[in-house]
Order: structure tokens, then C-alpha cells, then sequence
């Protein structure tokens, strides 16, 4: 799962949204989807071919644009080069509250992870105490969820050793053991237990269980100038992606082979994730009221979120494509 911005870079963006709108959806227009290289419902449905029908239907392209995290894809939104994105529950979050835009939908749960090496004697998070963590930064979501995780077995921040590093590079310090325990996000969470050389100590879904029991772990977001002008093409997107979930979970061996052929990571780590619960589906991904008030009062009392900040999202699209995906 995935960092994102906070403080002088997502302010930075905040001005370019402010000089630059989002390009109008006319017809031939080009739809800008951001995605990041991770198991989300979106790829599915390209490579399925739903994505070719709602194109034809509105006389559009959609064409991704790939980003390696949440920050520069909220920045990108800021500047109008992106009508629609998928990203991490965080900056999904950050954009729907900073940037004028809505969240849409929770594609994904779960996502997150603290892990140890196979061969490490911690079973607690307890057993913490004085160890070396590593962990993506104060900005990442990751970073609240590793305090409230520390606070609910008796341990402060203080307690521990942190180590300031990329999600991607969790898994090598594992592996190499230069760290005790990390908390990243998926695949980099899959790609460590596949590789036989780290284990979970504790999954998202037992430090803040907030949507059918699990975390949440993306989310779907889109510019409100461009769901005013085109709100049947956005309710054929998020339909395309509830249609997806509904293929994930009716057959999830096509759904590895799909992902892998989209975003290029092994069939095995695809797997392992899916298996193991590390990225879990759900059809119902309307983001009600419930949901996001108990996500935004962590956020801001992790400080990710000001007092002020009030995410804005939209559940009746995913309602309505509940409906029509049957």
C-alpha cells in the first residue's frame, strides 16, 4: 500500500489546482485514470474488455496513468491531469478532503502489515520493545497504524527504534535482517511472505478493523468537475469495477493471471496476496458515512488530517452499480 502527501508538497499541488481545471470529458476526449502498479479492480476490468463497451458507449479513451505512489498521483489530480484515480485509502482521502474532488468507492481492504523475519522470535507486538522497525515515514498511513498497533499492547513510539524507509525496501531488510520487524503495504507485503523470508506479526485487520471487519485499503476518487459533467460515464466506471470484484471473487486463478499480465508481478505473489487475506475483495464498496467518520478521526488524530479537513465522498454511485452489476 502506499504513501502519501502531506505538508509543502501536497500545498504545491494545491496551487496548481487552482490554475489549471480539469479538461473537459467531450467526446474523443481523453479520460486520465491514475493507477499504481498494485491488485486493483481497475486492471481487472481492462484486461476483461469492460472497460471497451463504456469507451464506445461515451466515445472516449480511458488510458492509465501509472504512478509508484499516492503523492505525485494527488498532484497530478491537483493540476486537472487526471479526471479519476485509484490509491491508497490515505491519499485517497487527503485529495477528497484538500483537492475539489469525491471519493467514490473502497476498491480494496486490508493492504497493510507488520512483519519479522521467518526466523524471529517475535510473536507480540509486545515483544517490539526495543527492536528496529522500519517503516515509510510520518506521511504514510502506514505510520499511525504502527503507533495505534504499539498502543494497544502497552508501547509508545519511544519504545522502539524506528527506521525511516521506502515501502518497496521493507522486504530487503527483512530478508538481510538489518531491521526487526517493518510495516508496509501490498505487494510489497506479498512479495516478502512469497519469498519465504518473513512472516506477518500482525495484518491491518486487527489494529483497525473499520469496513466488514477489515481495514480500508483503497479507495477510488475522482474530480467533482468531472463527475458533474459526465456522471453516467463515472457510474459505468465504478460499475466496471464492482463487476471486476464480483470476477475476483467468483474466480480468482483468472484474476492472478490477469493482474500479472497488467502490472507484471508474479503469478505468486498475486496469489499469496489473495490466499493469505493480505488484499481482500468486497462487492459492497459504497463508502458510507459510518465508515469514513471513524477512517477521518484516525487520520486526524494521527495528524495526517487537520482539524478543519472534512472529506468529501459519494456513496451513491457504488450503491447504484451494486444494483446493476446483479
Amino acid at each position: 500500500m502506499i504513501r502519501f502527501v502531506t505538508g509543502l508538497i501536497f500545498a504545491a499541488a494545491l496551487m496548481l489546482s487552482s490554475t489549471f481545471a480539469a479538461p473537459p470529458a467531450t467526446a474523443q476526449d481523453t479520460i486520465n485514470f491514475g493507477v499504481q502498479p498494485a491488485t486493483m479492480p481497475i486492471y481487472i476490468a481492462r484486461a476483461k474488455g469492460l472497460l471497451d463497451p463504456i469507451e464506445k458507449k461515451h466515445n472516449v479513451k480511458i488510458v492509465f496513468r501509472s504512478f509508484s505512489y499516492g503523492a505525485p498521483e494527488n498532484q497530478a489530480m491537483a493540476a486537472g491531469e487526471l479526471q479519476i484515480a485509484s490509491a491508497g485509502m490515505g491519499p485517497a482521502i487527503v485529495a477528497s478532503a484538500r483537492l475539489p474532488a469525491k471519493l467514490l468507492a473502497i476498491s480494496i481492504l486490508e493492504q497493510t502489515a507488520i512483519l519479522v523475519p521467518m526466523s524471529s522470535s517475535i510473536k507480540s507486538v509486545a515483544e517490539l520493545k526495543g527492536k528496529k522497525i522500519a517503516y515509510p515515514g510520518k506521511g504514510s498511513q502506514q505510520y499511525p497504524l504502527l503507533v495505534k498497533a504499539l498502543a494497544d499492547a502497552g508501547l509508545k513510539v519511544s519504545d522502539v527504534q524506528l527506521f525511516k524507509t521506502k515501502g518497496s525496501d521493507v522486504p530487503t531488510l527483512l530478508s538481510n535482517k538489518s531491521v526487526d520487524a517493518g510495516i508496509t503495504w501490498d505487494p510489497h507485503v506479498s512479495s516478502a511472505l512469497a519469498a519465504g523470508h518473513s512472516k506477518v506479526l500482525i495484518k491491518a485487520e486487527k489494529i483497525l478493523p473499520i469496513k466488514a471487519g477489515h481495514y480500508i485499503g483503497n479507495g477510488v476518487y475522482a474530480r467533482n468537475d468531472f463527475i458533474e459533467k459526465r456522471p453516467e460515464l463515472v457510474q459505468d466506471l465504478i460499475t466496471a469495477i464492482v463487476k471486476s470484484i464480483d470476477l475476483i471473487l467468483a474466480d480468482k486463478d483468472a484474476a492472478v493471471k490477469m493482474w500479472s499480465k497488467e502490472i507484471g508481478f508474479p503469478e505468486k505473489v498475486i496469489d499469496f496476496a489473495l490466499t493469505e487475506g493480505i488484499s481482500v475483495y468486497n462487492r459492497d464498496v459504497a463508502p458510507e458515512a459510518s465508515t469514513m467518520n471513524a477512517y477521518t478521526k484516525f487520520l486526524k488524530e494521527a495528524g495526517i488530517l487537520k482539524a478543519a479537513d472534512n472529506p468529501k465522498f459519494d456513496p451513491s454511485f457504488a450503491k447504484k452499480a451494486l444494483k446493476m452489476a446483479n
